[in-house]
């Protein structure tokens, strides 16, 4: 069996499972399992989540013979309240959580598929109220002031000796803010974009500028090198404030030059 169709039965089974509980409403299948199919593949893992019936929310937390009566479980621990982490011995990952119907009408959640319902369910309340993106910038001149003063600022940290620190204000946050006007830079291929995450698919999204990627991220020793590139690109795509273009390149190029 490839692991795409083990993947696909397994959720069946869990249906089936929460189905003989008498205490489940539904099993609402998310990201590549759920809505997006199409990209589903031997990577992907079990997002879910359980409906559970009015006072039985905390059964399913507290006992997992739902999942372990399956197949067996290997590691599993409690990340959030309402949910876990867990992995099956064949290699099946899940994340999960577990909702009453209250609770999911109020959650925050990408659209996912019904795997299976209690007759009578209303499977309205499985359509999330809303469906914003989330890394959307405020505007696009707070995107690059952003992105240039975390260059300016992780420069001077790496400058003090923290290299971990101007690390991500340079090659996390600073990049961050620049890829959030990626669709302002070239056409987004449409390709199953998360609300949460711009990465998320980003090379197949984006892939001419995915392929400077690795110019703008060269690791922990060479932030100095990354943040020129970086200011580069911004230059060439949007109008920035030549100024402040000047003193990161300057400053990198003497920190490049230092080490």
């Amino acid at each position: 069996m490839s692991k795409k169709d083990l993947l696909l039965q397994r959720l069946d089974q869990i249906g089936e499972s929460l189905k003989n509980t008498g205490e489940a409403l539904a099993l609402l299948g998310l990201g590549s399992v759920g809505k997006e199919l199409g990209r589903l593949d031997e990577y992907s893992d079990l997002d879910f989540f359980v409906i559970a019936k009015e006072g039985f929310k905390t059964r399913f937390i507290e006992k997992l013979d739902w999942l372990t009566s399956i197949s067996p479980v290997i590691y599993y621990f409690q990340n959030t309240d309402d949910g876990y982490k867990l992995l099956y011995e064949d290699g099946v990952y899940c994340e999960f959580a577990i909702f009453e119907e209250q609770e999911l009408a109020e959650a925050d959640f990408a659209e996912g598929r019904i795997v299976w319902k209690e007759d009578g369910f209303d499977e309205s309340i499985c359509s999330p109220k809303d469906k914003s993106i989330r890394w959307k910038p405020k505007s696009k001149q707070w995107a690059i002031g952003e992105a240039l003063t975390c260059l300016y600022v992780g420069l001077t940290r790496f400058a003090r000796g923290e290299k971990l620190s101007g690390t991500r204000f340079i090659q996390n946050y600073a990049l961050d803010n620049l890829l959030s006007l990626s669709n302002l830079i070239e056409d987004e291929v449409d390709y199953y974009k998360d609300k949460y995450q711009n990465e998320r698919r980003y090379e197949k999204r984006y892939p001419k500028t995915a392929r400077q990627l690795s110019e703008m991220i060269q690791g922990y020793d060479k932030s100095p090198q990354s943040a020129i590139k970086i200011v580069e690109f911004i230059d060439q795509n949007f109008e920035i404030n030549q100024a402040m273009k000047k003193v990161i390149i300057d400053l990198a190029n003497e920190l490049k030059d230092d080490k």
